[in-house]
């Protein structure tokens, strides 16, 4: 099969909004005093939007084949992201074929490793690398589970984060992971009311439902351990995240620290097989939790799941929608996937991605089945009515 050459590379970002879930309004749950590394300073202990979590925006990739076909796909990273797709890695792209992803994702990195490596510019290849996915699943006319080996169950299953976990049982999900609101600096007291929140939830939830922190790499090694065996007692299931994802070490001791049967989670803000290698190698955590739109993509994101599977370590990608949910159906070491609540009182299953994207699936009873997914490509639409604009053009 001969496959139309790439014929345009475009970055969009959304002004106001949009699909990125770190700009939302007041009084959602996901920004109400979240325990955060800034919340050592108290004017921006509030919100996390205070200290600029949602400055950079969404970024929005499209590639066009010369056929005229287009794949696209939405991540964060905003105007600087754009520059960078736009002034850099479309070279990479532009008069090749889109089966060459390997090559095209190897002089990405490479072409950028002086400047990048990890952060902004491991989002912005992340963008281009599922706008290409987008566009091989949509001229193969297949879902792009398929081209990565299909289906190893019928249907996904979701754990929901979220500020409701009593609520998230009711939905069906097979558990609950919550915010931590307060960090070291608010002290004991602030130790003790988280611990009466997850005791509240336990109380609520019953005995068998799966209860997590996130801990958005807000903690110390000692605060970390001190609130994991606090937290035994009421079944805590994995504390997530606990401290800055370059804290190797720390993780390392976090794990041999935690309590029997408690499980450390990490890998949010971890990028590329080396990173996730560093984490794997030094026993940081029980599960590793890469996000496909930070991580490097599609095409890394299968290295980064079959070093993790010769290890017989998980991998629970977190959050992403359709980017995540192609990749957990084909995967033996992804049994479950996460769902993040977008209502703002988490009472009720919305899209992640609305306004941005048309045709997003959402769990019902805390399933999706695989058919779901069955459109080509990912299976999304960009919806006309949200306003894109290209600040940057090569």
């Amino acid at each position: 099969m001969t496959f139309p050459t790439i014929k345009q590379v475009r970055a969009h970002v959304v002004r106001g909004g949009g699909a990125d879930y770190h700009d939302q309004g007041d009084g959602h749950w996901i920004d109400d005093h979240i325990a955060t590394p800034m919340a050592k300073y108290p004017e921006y202990r509030q919100s996390r939007q205070s200290f600029g979590i949602n400055v950079l925006g969404t970024l929005v990739v499209e590639i066009e084949a010369a056929d005229g076909t287009v794949g696209f796909a939405v991540t964060t990273g905003g105007e600087p992201a754009a520059y960078i797709v736009e002034k850099h890695l479309a070279r990479f792209l532009e008069g090749h074929s889109p089966t060459d992803y390997e090559k095209i994702w190897d002089q990405m990195y490479f072409g950028t490793q002086y400047y990048g490596r990890k952060g902004l510019v491991v989002n912005a290849i992340s963008g281009v690398d599922l706008a290409l996915w987008d566009l091989l699943g949509k001229l193969r006319r297949e879902p792009v589970y398929h081209l990565l080996g299909g289906a190893v169950r019928d249907e996904l299953s979701f754990y929901a984060t979220g500020a409701r976990p009593d609520l998230a049982k009711q939905m069906g999900f097979i558990g609950g992971k919550m915010p931590l609101h307060h960090g070291p600096a608010e002290g004991e007291e602030g130790l003790k009311k988280n611990i009466a929140e997850l005791a509240t939830m336990r109380e609520r939830c019953g005995e068998d439902f799966w209860l997590m922190f996130d801990c958005w790499m807000a903690l110390d090694l000692n605060y970390a351990t001190r609130l994991a065996h606090r937290a035994k007692d009421y079944g805590l299931k994995w504390i997530e995240e606990a401290l800055s994802p370059d804290d190797y070490w720390g993780y390392a001791a976090l794990k041999k620290a935690a309590p029997a049967g408690m499980l450390v989670t990490t890998g949010e803000h971890e990028a590329t097989r080396w990173g996730f290698r560093m984490l794997m190698e030094m026993e940081c955590c029980d599960i590793i939790q890469p996000d496909v739109g930070w991580c490097g993509g599609v095409t890394e994101l299968l290295k980064i799941s079959a070093m993790a599977d010769s290890r017989g370590v998980m991998v629970i990608p977190h959050g992403s929608s359709v980017y995540s949910y192609h990749f957990v159906i084909t995967r033996h070491n992804s049994p479950f996937a996460e769902f993040l609540m977008m209502a703002p009182k988490a009472d009720q299953v919305v899209p992640m991605f609305h306004p941005q994207l048309l045709g997003e699936p959402v769990p019902e009873n805390g399933r999706l089945k695989a058919t779901a997914l069955d459109k080509p490509g990912f299976g999304v639409d960009l919806n006309p009515a949200v306003t894109l604009h290209r600040p940057y053009t090569h």
